[in-house]
């Protein structure tokens, strides 16, 4: 797409710190990290979300999020991280082309995932039977 800053960057139109690349993938910094060492990992061609993505190319965007994941460890030092895709703007999406975040995290580095609930009595039994796959 013309005006999707992924594409720019994948076709090397806009610079990037490049950490990764092959035909389907490409692995930046992002450049605003919320950690040093905040990787993008970005499908090459557009897909505005994982639900529109190949399996074929998500498993590739997984399995590479390892090997980052294992290098900041390693690297940088960090204690664990988070592998991520935001899906939809509700969701935090604010580039609608896939891509993961693998954000490196230190015990106490004050960040919050997300504010957990309590089902109500006979709601998860509700909620499961909407969800199952089978």
């Amino acid at each position: 797409m013309e005006s999707c800053i992924f594409c720019h960057i994948a076709k090397k139109k806009i610079p990037s710190e490049v950490i990764y690349e092959d035909k389907d993938l490409i692995a930046i910094l992002d450049i605003a990290p919320v950690h040093l060492g905040h990787t993008l990992i970005i499908s090459k061609k557009h897909y505005p979300n994982i639900l529109k993505t190949p399996e074929k190319i998500l498993a590739k965007m997984v399995a590479l999020g390892k090997k980052i994941g294992k290098k900041q460890l390693e690297a940088l030092g960090a204690h664990g991280f988070n592998l991520t895709s935001n899906t939809h703007p509700a969701a935090g999406q604010s580039v609608m082309h896939v891509h993961f975040h693998i954000i490196p995290r230190y015990e106490k580095d004050g960040l919050k995932s997300w504010r957990q609930k309590k089902y109500k009595p006979g709601e998860a039994e509700k909620i499961a039977k909407k969800l199952q796959l089978n």
